[in-house]
């Protein structure tokens, strides 16, 4: 059952407001009488009302405050205003000081009953929209992040709790699994989602490049530095800086990045004054930054400033069951993209998809729909329009081919080489060699070599420097 309206009706003439009031009562409606400004102000702090009707000249008061003082105390509550010496500016000056409508007395009680039957529709319009922006508001950020796996919609619990928490955040999992896209669900879901998302991939810029990125520089801080710049902590004031790959921030980055995640103060490069910031900081690795703390290539302290809260992403190849939909997501945008119709995979593509296991992730996922859309002849996809390496034709685990410059050695370590190493630094060798072999045959040039090793350009710049290869002076050797 619909609970009554329930008003209140300010006016300074008693018998007219109790003339009112009856019949209001009459029409099935909770009615509540003000004489004054006074009384109405005590009311609407202590009772909530669906309307106020109130007259503009309240004997000494002025109407136009009591509306004011409604707008702030109950903003739900509609406004109507009546009164016997109504002027065009009048009824401007009511309207825009918040009220619904102005009626001139003396009131009609059809006029009345209309004016009220109109606030009530427009105030739940208003409160439906409300609802509604609050659904797509709880949206915002995780439209383009397609799940079913128990696992991300945990995660996804975790971005509603921490969305506006000051706490830093810490994003880790491996490669393509979505790091970036999670941060900018936190910024989107956040009280800062006005304010501006600023990211920087932390791997792919030597130290004083990545300092200035980050803190920006004064005029003739270092050679080139001819005017000052604003450095990104300081254009993500008010929103929040992403900071992606911060395993490969060297030990002198580290101890500034400490000081301002704690203190949100540094200098410029090559400056004395302090900037203040008020910006919240969200970091990624793929890296095992407790490793790391352990061999002391990770600071501790920054390590646990840093990790107020970890979410943790789950490779794409313990989630199976997302495949579907997040293939016939990509499938659907490349589609549209490319102008070609396609109707999806066929059964035995699909369970070749989702028995692989996608060492890149979601993105390399995505990678395979492009290509097996804008490669197919036909608008069902079958196994034929998968790549070699989906199908097990590739086995990843073969000895490349030796190379024919002598100077190179087999990629193959040999059983005696490994022996009593871990897998990584087993694997240092033949991943250094398969690298560099990459690198010369692409010029050097960074951008070709990753796109052929199907890895990005970052992931390639933390191998490189991992292993030795960001020394110019290889590209002169034979």
């Amino acid at each position: 059952m619909n609970q009554p309206i329930s008003l209140l009706l300010v006016d300074d003439d008693h018998h007219l407001a109790q003339s009112m009031a009856d019949w209001l009562h009459e029409q099935g409606m909770q009615v509540a009488v003000a004489s004054d400004a006074a009384q109405a102000r005590s009311q609407l702090s202590s009772t909530s009302f669906d309307i106020l009707l109130t007259d503009l000249r309240l004997g000494s008061d002025d109407g136009m405050d009591l509306i004011r003082f409604s707008r702030k105390a109950q903003p739900e509550t509609a406004v109507l205003v009546m009164t016997g010496y109504a002027t065009p500016d009048t009824a401007v000056a009511a309207v825009r000081e918040g009220a619904f409508d102005v009626l001139t007395k003396p009131l009609i009680d059809e006029e009345l009953a209309l004016a009220m039957d109109r606030a009530m529709a427009q105030r739940d319009i208003a409160k439906e929209n409300e609802s509604l922006k609050k659904q797509l508001d709880r949206r915002s950020g995780l439209e383009n992040i397609l799940s079913h796996d128990y696992r991300m919609l945990k995660i996804f619990d975790v971005i509603d709790n921490v969305a506006d928490a000051k706490a830093s955040i810490l994003i880790t999992g491996e490669n393509g699994t979505g790091k970036s896209m999670i941060a900018r669900a936190i910024h989107g879901r956040s009280s800062r989602r006005g304010g501006p998302f600023v990211e920087v991939a932390c791997g792919a810029l030597p130290d004083t490049l990545l300092e200035s990125e980050l803190f920006g520089h004064v005029a003739g801080a270092f050679t080139g530095a001819a005017v000052d710049k604003v450095g990104k902590f300081e254009l993500a004031t008010g929103g929040t800086l992403f900071l992606d790959e911060i395993g490969t921030a060297s030990p002198a980055m580290q101890v500034k990045l400490l000081r301002v995640l704690q203190e949100f103060q540094f200098e410029r490069l090559g400056g004395t004054e302090t900037q203040s910031v008020d910006t919240r900081v969200i970091l990624a690795t793929n890296e095992n930054l407790q490793q790391q703390v352990a061999s002391g290539a990770f600071r501790q302290d920054l390590y646990y400033r840093i990790n107020v809260v970890n979410i943790q992403l789950p490779s794409l190849r313990e989630r199976p069951g997302d495949i579907p939909i997040l293939a016939e997501h990509f499938l659907r945008e490349a589609s549209e993209t490319s102008g070609r119709p396609i109707n999806g995979f066929d059964a035995d593509a699909m369970d070749r998809l989702q028995r692989y296991q996608w060492p890149g992730n979601v993105r390399q996922l995505q990678n395979v729909v492009e290509r097996a859309v804008l490669l197919s002849r036909d608008a069902d996809l079958t196994v034929e329009d998968l790549p070699p390496e989906v199908l097990g034709h590739a086995d990843p685990l073969a000895a490349p081919t030796p190379s024919n410059n002598a100077n190179e050695p087999s990629f193959a370590p040999r059983l005696g080489d490994v022996q009593g190493k871990s897998l990584r630094d087993a694997l240092e060798g033949p991943e250094r060699q398969i690298i560099l072999q990459s690198l010369r045959r692409h010029n050097w040039n960074r951008a070709a070599t990753a796109d052929a090793l199907e890895i990005n350009r970052t992931t390639l710049y933390k191998k490189m420097k991992r292993l030795g290869l960001d020394d110019p002076r290889l590209q002169f050797s034979s």
